[in-house]
């Protein structure tokens, strides 16, 4: 307990009577009680799972050797490989991603304006849907689509504005107004990512110059970043490599959308070390 107070996990408080030392939340671990609105113990639990944990004991092996990634090391198969032979790995994923959909609530109360003006939007790798409920709830209006792989989404129920389709984004996806990418271009390199956002533009094509696609992703900016925001960032990179993903600068980014097909981009900070980006044919 100390330890964690020393990194500001808890706050240690001593008695005035008997001296007796006491241990108080801190903003930090207040994100770790299960009955919040926004709490991150799913993440907690999937970052620490035994089996996900285990991959990294083969980091240098995979260093070492030719496999794209150290989960085809440690098991012979990619990360989402790995999930959809393990429920219960699947399981912790899709309540890590949940739990952290309801953070990016906090971020999206404040860019309201990028949804206004929608009739549709596709939320693409959206997974059980927590982030599209949270805007279909804002915007009722709506119509939003959830695309994911089958077995994640075959039993969810959606409602007046939210439906559920199975698909691969590498394939195609619905017509829409707009392209939610929320968390998935950082898990893929760049050539995949640009076959990814050319399927993006394919399905706002009929919208013409007012189809756009929304990102929520990571933008390394070590300029302007206090230390610690680009360490975090910097060592995310590190565990997306090891998926042959990657986090990048903004540079990187628009010289990605280039190569997909698109002109104009506008980016914002929005929460923590997350970006918005609205991206134009």
């Amino acid at each position: 307990m100390r330890f964690l107070a020393h990194d500001g996990i808890f706050d240690i408080r001593e008695s005035q009577d008997d001296h007796e030392l006491a241990y108080a939340l801190t903003p930090a671990s207040k994100l770790l009680v299960s009955c919040s609105d926004h709490c991150l113990s799913p993440m907690v639990r999937m970052n620490t799972d035994p089996l996900l944990m285990t991959t990294y004991h083969h980091f240098g092996e995979w260093i070492r050797g030719e496999d794209p990634t150290v989960h085809e090391t440690a098991f012979g198969t990619s990360f989402w490989g790995l999930l959809e032979k393990n429920p219960t790995q699947m399981s912790l994923f899709n309540e890590a991603m949940a739990s952290d959909s309801r953070m990016v609530d906090l971020a999206l109360k404040n860019c309201t304006s990028v949804f206004e003006g929608l009739d549709s939007m596709v939320d693409v790798g959206g997974g059980t849907g927590t982030t599209a409920k949270i805007i279909c709830e804002a915007f009722p209006k709506l119509k939003c689509v959830v695309l994911d792989l089958p077995h994640v989404v075959e039993n969810l129920t959606g409602t007046n504005n939210l439906s559920f389709v199975g698909g691969d984004m590498f394939n195609s996806f619905p017509q829409t107004d707009a392209v939610l990418l929320k968390w998935v271009l950082h898990n893929w390199n760049d050539e995949n990512c640009i076959k990814i956002l050319k399927k993006c533009k394919d399905s706002i094509s009929s919208k013409g110059n007012k189809g756009k696609v929304i990102i929520i992703d990571i933008i390394i900016n070590e300029k302007l970043d206090d230390p610690d925001m680009t360490r975090t960032k910097l060592s995310l990179d590190i565990v997306m490599s090891t998926m042959n993903g990657r986090e990048r600068s903004e540079k990187e980014w628009k010289q990605m959308f280039i190569e997909a097909g698109f002109k104009h981009c506008k980016i914002f900070p929005i929460f923590g070390f997350r970006s918005l980006i609205e991206l134009y044919p």
